[in-house]
């Protein structure tokens, strides 16, 4: 077959990575990917959200499947007009991608169908947000409506803040939306549960817990995540009843009935509190980095789950997992979520040897006269697979120090809840 993966992320090379082992892939065409994808695949720099363009370069390419990595092209509507075009699309409709694209869309289904979430409302003025905070107690947690690539979320711990926050949503600090959601906080363990889901079925698709904050000891602002482990241990058999019966099947349901059934990966964004799942968000794609440590675990052949999908056939396959535990830890900019610099080479990357059980997924990367130059605030993502997280971890950090970048950082303590209760047990 003929694969285009959508998208230029760790997230979209580890699925470039997966697609190549399948016995069934021929080519692999990337739009546009990154330095890595374009040592085993071929990038095109297109925009992804030129759908003319895409469609073009897959009669070039006579692409037998498209595969959508980020959310922005799926929210806009992508896997619709491929759709209407004949061509063979893995990902969510437009009408599904809201779940992810209005964060006012998901907590309404929420509220329809009692599935457990935060308080919250959803906020058009000034006049709604001083509403909310008269009857909630802080901090509360904003919540720009659509998309904001991972930076409209802001946990606000005054008055003050809320309000300075929300005028800024307002005021369009986020193209996407000029609304928001307000939210009470609610204070347990996050965890990400993914699902494959066609229009009749779905299948598990792994579990992870993913570290927001960019500082060490979950400290400071929210990022895109700088790292993850896989899989997640708060989610036992319990729990996994709880998250399909209460917050899953009512969802598939709702989609269903508007005819409009999703399918795709969804990723289950969650709060875990006193052995019951809260409904953080969902995403309408694999996660990222989430995707880094779960593909890693995947014994199936990737590209069959995805056809048996598109056919709505998930029915037909068995997903196996390897018993290994996996986690990586993100390289990034220095400045990172801020300002940074872009164009700064990565001088020792093409000494490092790796281990069979050792991978290096590009992020923000592009080869420019053979040097690997950073264009992205996440740039890098080393994951390793192993029986013990704090072992994992070890061999994680030994990687990067011999990459020793000088204009990057990390978190040194990724996983280290999971650790820490392994140690104490």
């Amino acid at each position: 077959m003929n694969i285009a993966l959508i998208g230029s992320g760790g997230r979209e090379h580890a699925l470039c990575t997966k697609i190549l082992e399948s016995k069934l892939t021929k080519n692999i065409i990337c739009i546009p990917g990154n330095a890595g994808t374009s040592r085993i695949a071929t990038n095109i720099d297109v925009n992804i959200n030129n759908f003319e363009e895409i469609f073009s370069l897959i009669k070039i390419y006579k692409i037998d499947l498209v595969v959508v990595g980020p959310e922005e092209p799926l929210v806009n509507g992508l896997v619709d007009y491929l759709t209407k075009k004949k061509i063979q699309v893995f990902g969510p409709n437009k009408f599904a991608s809201k779940l992810e694209g209005s964060k006012s869309f998901m907590k309404k289904i929420c509220k329809k169908y009692n599935i457990p979430t935060a308080d919250f409302k959803i906020c058009k003025n000034k006049r709604d947000v001083i509403a909310f905070l008269k009857k909630n107690k802080l901090p509360l947690v904003v919540k720009a409506d659509g998309l904001a690539a991972g930076k409209g979320v802001t946990i606000c711990k005054t008055k003050n803040k809320v309000i300075k926050i929300s005028n800024e949503i307002f005021k369009g600090k986020f193209k996407s939306s000029k609304s928001l959601v307000l939210e009470e906080f609610l204070k347990g363990e996050e965890a990400s549960y993914f699902l494959v889901v066609d229009k009749n079925n779905f299948k598990f698709f792994g579990s992870a817990q993913d570290h927001k904050r960019v500082g060490e000891g979950d400290k400071g602002p929210n990022t895109g995540g700088m790292g993850a482990y896989s899989p997640a241990p708060i989610i036992d058999k319990d729990i996994e009843e709880k998250i399909l019966k209460k917050i899953v099947k009512p969802t598939l349901h709702y989609l269903r009935k508007n005819k409009k059934p999703y399918k795709g990966f969804l990723y289950v964004g969650l709060m875990i509190i006193n052995k019951e799942p809260f409904l953080i968000e969902y995403n309408v794609r694999m996660g990222d980095p989430e995707c880094q440590v779960i593909l890693p675990r995947l014994k199936t052949d990737i590209v069959k789950i995805l056809k048996n999908c598109v056919k709505n056939k998930l029915d037909k396959i068995n997903i196996k997992w390897k018993k290994e535990k996996s986690m990586t830890i993100v390289l990034c900019s220095k400045g990172y979520p801020g300002k940074y610099k872009k164009n700064q080479e990565i001088i020792n990357f093409n000494e490092i040897k790796l281990n069979k059980k050792t991978y290096i997924y590009h992020a923000g990367t592009k080869f420019v006269n053979h040097k690997l130059l950073s264009i992205g605030g996440r740039v890098l993502n080393v994951t390793a697979v192993g029986s013990s997280f704090s072992n994992i971890r070890y061999q994680i950090l030994k990687t990067l120090r011999k990459i020793n970048w000088k204009g990057g950082f990390f978190r040194r303590d990724i996983g280290w809840r999971v650790i820490k209760k392994n140690e104490n047990n």
